[in-house]
């Protein structure tokens, strides 16, 4: 069997389930496989691993000979609920985001592929086309088969809203562009089918298929509009690992935050990566003209990252967004009353907004072009308008909306430089040498305070251009005690955050003002077992991973 191709679906025994193995190569892992006598389905080498079925005999084997085996964990695409099909005839969001200046000036995003890794996009007139009417699409690349594809081979509709979203070249009423991008290129990564389904596997597959044809293309952009819950330490992930080394290469990646919001510490993989740019969604609050009741809405994930890092960085439009989707589209016939008839569709979820950020950052890139990623997340959120939040000054606003709302206009003329992952080291991250923890799990409320009051003074959430204190290294190799995050099944004790309805109980993150009480962050192992959070001796199954979408209006 060829190590560059991909087999035939194979039909697993009832003992079988699909695993992710690591190894020093691909080879190795390839090696080590077949050995065990497993069915190999697809070569990872972007993460020097492949995937395969395995019983757990096989997978006690391989973790016993020191070999990384983890799960292909379930993934949903971030869209939550539904809207009204209406405003179709205006566009809205590229006000929303502060886009109109820059289409007034002239710029659209020409010459930047925006990559979309989805179910797919169909090649609808809006998305076939770019706003000086040439043809745009590069084509699709389908991931789960590992061939490229006919565009309108796409049946969910999600890829398709969110394509749109980001880059819709159609024109409203008033002349004015519905998408945020309406220049951008674009390029569809197909890993998710028409019901939502996929795989860990196809998901990196595509990462790795947007890192080969970076130059080619000029994809500068990755949507990631799902999320999974996480299953290890953001470094150990196998799709974060992917990720990392898509931002490495000079990708700006754009993660939805997940739509597990009203709690803290709910954002998913791979928005939990600390270097990438993660998105979670506001609302106009049922007013499109008056920006200033708008809040961030319910659904919308909150951090901090179980490492400690402030998530999400950013904020973008995520209630009610209306896009081009085929009426065929399985989303479309799921909900028709959320669809104008012809092709336009409303829909709710940290997705969209993840989408609308993209289009902001082909802006950026238009306009200059050399910007890497980093200086490209340092100006989002260095020129982002933080809400209000009702006037209210609560300890978790930090971890619901970041910087604020990103503004298309302020981010592309924004001069700021060196206010991003500073601190962190990629390099060392992927090579294993060094792995970071976040401001959370180094300072206490007499740092964070003055930063949350900073917030509504002045409009700003950094001082000295930064909201991170310097990342910090890992510390003597386990950042919580017994390998485990949580004591008696919860993160606290009492199942929430904030003790008392505050981040800080007795006026302290941390009791005796230390991240660790008696060298431990919390006492006592976890409900979840110590194999929870990067353990050796146990491996979870590659299970598949869903795109389902919740059936309700959303209450943005």
């Amino acid at each position: 069997m060829s190590m560059d191709s991909l087999t035939q679906s194979i039909e697993p025994s009832i003992e079988s389930k699909s695993y992710i193995i690591r190894a020093e190569t691909s080879k190795v892992a390839y090696a080590a496989v077949e050995q065990v006598k497993g069915q190999i389905t697809k070569t990872l080498k972007i993460i020097d691993g492949v995937a395969a079925e395995l019983s757990e005999s096989q997978v006690d084997e391989l973790a016993n000979q020191g070999y990384k085996v983890s799960s292909d964990a379930k993934v949903q695409l971030t869209t939550t609920g539904w809207g009204v099909a209406s405003q179709v005839s205006q566009s809205v969001v590229p006000y929303q985001m502060g886009a109109l200046p820059m289409h007034d000036a002239g710029w659209y995003g020409d010459g930047v592929t925006i990559a979309v890794l989805d179910t797919g996009f169909k090649s609808m007139t809006g998305i076939r086309q770019d706003a000086y009417g040439r043809k745009r699409i590069y084509g699709t690349y389908n991931a789960i088969t590992g061939k490229i594809q006919n565009n309108d081979e796409e049946q969910n509709g999600h890829g398709t809203h969110l394509a749109s979203i980001a880059a819709n070249s159609e024109r409203d009423i008033y002349n004015r562009f519905y998408g945020i991008a309406p220049a951008a290129r674009l390029v569809s990564i197909k890993a998710f089918g028409e019901q939502g389904e996929g795989s860990y596997a196809a998901v990196i597959d595509g990462i790795e298929w947007a890192i080969k044809y970076k130059d080619r293309l000029n994809i500068r952009v990755l949507n990631m509009s799902f999320s999974a819950p996480p299953q290890s330490f953001y470094w150990d992930d196998p799709v974060n690992v992917a990720v990392m080394k898509a931002w490495q290469a000079g990708i700006v990646v754009i993660a939805s935050a997940g739509n597990n919001g009203g709690a803290p510490m709910t954002i998913g993989v791979p928005g939990n990566v600390p270097y990438v740019i993660t998105v979670g969604a506001s609302t106009d609050n049922h007013t499109v003209a008056d920006l200033e009741d708008d809040r961030v809405a319910k659904f919308s994930s909150m951090g901090p990252s179980i490492e400690g890092f402030i998530k999400p960085e950013i904020l973008g439009y995520g209630g009610r967004i209306v896009g081009l989707m085929d009426k065929n589209a399985h989303l479309a016939t799921a909900h028709p009353e959320n669809h104008d008839g012809s092709k336009y569709f409303a829909m709710s979820g940290t997705s969209q907004a993840a989408a609308t950020v993209s289009g902001v950052v082909a802006l950026m890139l238009e306009y200059e072009p050399t910007l890497t990623p980093d200086e490209v997340k340092c100006r989002l959120m260095d020129s982002a308008t933080p809400l209000n939040l009702q006037g209210t000054t609560q300890p978790d606003d930090i971890f619901k909306q970041g910087a604020g709302v990103a503004n298309a206009t302020d981010a592309v003329l924004s001069n700021a430089s060196n206010c991003a992952n500073k601190g962190l080291d990629i390099a060392a991250d992927l090579a294993g040498s060094a792995h970071f923890v976040g401001p959370v799990a180094t300072m206490g409320e007499q740092t964070v305070q003055p930063y949350l009051t900073r917030l509504l003074s002045d409009g700003s959430l950094w001082h000295d251009g930064s909201l991170w204190h310097d990342g910090s290294l890992w510390h003597d190799g386990s950042l919580w005690h017994d390998g485990s995050l949580w004591h008696d099944g919860s993160l606290w004790h009492d199942g929430s955050l904030w003790h008392d309805g505050s981040l800080w109980h007795d006026g302290s993150l941390w009791h005796d003002g230390s991240l660790w009480h008696d060298g431990s962050l919390w006492h006592d192992t976890s409900s979840l077992g110590t194999d929870a959070f990067g353990s050796d001796s146990a491996a979870t199954p590659n299970t598949a991973i869903n795109i389902s979408v919740n059936v309700w209006v959303s209450d943005d």
